[in-house]
């Protein structure tokens, strides 16, 4: 069971948040707090694997509080869940540790594939945060970029995909070699593009090796 603890100052939110995910099997809401100094005393009573989080909230906004999870508690994994995708938004609430970025229109559907991706450490981002990292990154001189950590790092399961990726497997073959399903390597090469700040596979195997990632 993936237990996930709901982080928002609008009840009803909430409401709605764990009447979704209810509907699953695998999950479980296992607490919820209306702002992050609650969220972060909540989440050490109730340890969750996932938390969903709010940004701009009273007492103490999402950022901070996920920066505080974060060095309590590693192994929870923050989502940031809101309704803005801003640069100083979006590079704050990474910076700070979260492992994703989706705003509050995302699907049912990928909402739910983000928790399960999460759980397993890997990152999900909303494809206009992706295209902010990937123009963050590019933007970099060639002098910075190349020995400079990434804004945000890979998963384990994302250095894996790249590994086969730079050895010119397809999507398909990736896939295959990594017991996935097709459309779920999709993300993840999508995801790896974008924190590498490549434009296509061949861009991302040379800056991977710039990078000493594989």
């Amino acid at each position: 069971m993936i237990r996930v603890l709901l982080v928002d100052d609008q009840a009803l939110f909430r409401e709605a948040l764990a009447t979704l995910l209810a509907t699953r099997d695998d999950v479980v809401v296992v607490g919820e707090a209306g702002d992050g100094e609650q969220a972060v005393r909540v989440a050490a009573e109730v340890a969750p694997d996932v938390v969903l989080m709010d940004l701009r909230m009273p007492v103490l906004d999402g950022v901070a509080a996920t920066r505080r999870l974060r060095a309590e508690q590693p192994g929870v994994q923050v989502i940031a869940l809101t309704t803005f995708d801003d640069d100083e938004d979006v590079f704050a609430a990474l910076r700070a540790g979260a492992v994703g970025y989706l705003l509050k229109d995302v699907s049912s559907a990928r909402l739910l594939e983000a928790v399960h991706a999460a759980a397993r450490g890997e990152s999900v981002l909303q494809p206009s945060v992706a295209a902010k990292v990937v123009a963050r990154v590019a933007a970099l001189p060639d002098a910075q970029r190349r020995p400079q950590p990434l804004v945000v790092p890979l998963s384990e399961r994302e250095l894996e995909v790249l590994r086969l990726l730079a050895d010119g497997r397809s999507n398909r073959e990736i896939a295959g070699h990594l017991f996935l399903a097709e459309g779920t390597v999709k993300n993840h090469v999508t995801n790896v593009l974008a924190k590498l700040g490549a434009r296509d596979r061949t861009q991302a195997a040379l800056r991977a090796r710039a990078l000493d990632l594989i």
